[in-house]
């Protein structure tokens, strides 16, 4: 049986209903041409989840949320780490699984009943058009899969901030392709991490000002070349410190393309 697109989504607006289309233009470095979710350094470009597996559930294409809904590709090989090959040349990366959330429980008994059929997140890594009814090709296994854990996501994505470059939460938060309410869980995060051999140092909040509890972070900046600015308070003591983004920030477009 050949593997082919049988349906495709887009969504234009937060919490907006998604729209049908016949056509979506994958873009590498960005995601789905004009999809809110389009984003440099996020492992979640875009949705994929199998016809079979909606099929199993009863859900009509779109209720997931998903961007492509695919027929053909055997359970065991839809698997993050994979590579997906379009016609015309797009190809994906698929990332992790994406999680069963309160979003989508109105259209199962339980979550437990969809998990490993919400679909699977993935990157674009080669521009190109799919089209409804287009085939393509898979390989399994092609790159290493993401953690399925948030913190260990976290992890993976620290170590890869160069020396002289920042990171904020939100950035952060795009980078290992959860929720905006996990803002609040990065402080955590740091704590958790501040007693091992990772650069947290390199980690500001997202108006770009130090942490507090990260141990020496002005000091570990500066020593790597960062200008580490102080803000007065209203009688002119030294206040907060901070780093001015625009000069310091790290953005790798190739962060998930290898």
């Amino acid at each position: 049986m050949a593997l082919s697109v049988t349906h495709l989504f887009t969504k234009v607006k937060p919490r907006s209903a998604m729209v049908e289309l016949n056509t979506l233009n994958l873009k590498v470095g960005y995601g789905i041409e004009e999809d809110i979710n389009a984003d440099s350094i996020s492992p979640r470009q875009v949705l994929i989840v199998r016809y079979e597996d909606i099929l199993d559930l009863s859900i009509q294409p779109g209720e997931l949320r998903e961007n492509i809904v695919v027929a053909g590709i055997e359970f065991d090989n839809f698997i993050p780490g994979s590579l997906l090959r379009f016609e015309g040349g797009a190809a994906i990366r698929l990332t992790f699984h994406c999680e069963p959330c309160k979003r989508i429980a109105h259209l199962v008994q339980s979550l437990k009943s969809i998990q490993g059929k919400r679909g699977i997140l993935g990157v674009i890594i080669k521009s190109g058009k799919i089209q409804v009814g287009s085939n393509f090709q898979v390989q399994a296994d092609k790159f290493l899969a993401l953690s399925e854990n948030p913190y260990e996501r976290f992890l993976n994505f620290i170590i890869k901030i160069p020396s002289g470059k920042v990171v904020t939460y939100k950035q952060i938060v795009k980078g290992i392709g959860v929720d905006n309410s996990y803002l609040r869980a990065i402080p955590t995060y740091l704590k958790k991490t501040s007693a091992a051999d990772y650069p947290v140092h390199r980690i500001l909040d997202s108006k770009g000002y130090l942490i507090t509890y990260v141990n020496q972070q002005k000091n570990k900046l500066e020593a790597e070349g960062v200008k580490v600015l102080s803000e007065l308070d209203l009688l002119g003591n030294l206040n907060k410190s901070f780093v001015d983004i625009e000069n310091y920030i790290w953005n790798d477009k190739n962060i998930y393309l290898e």
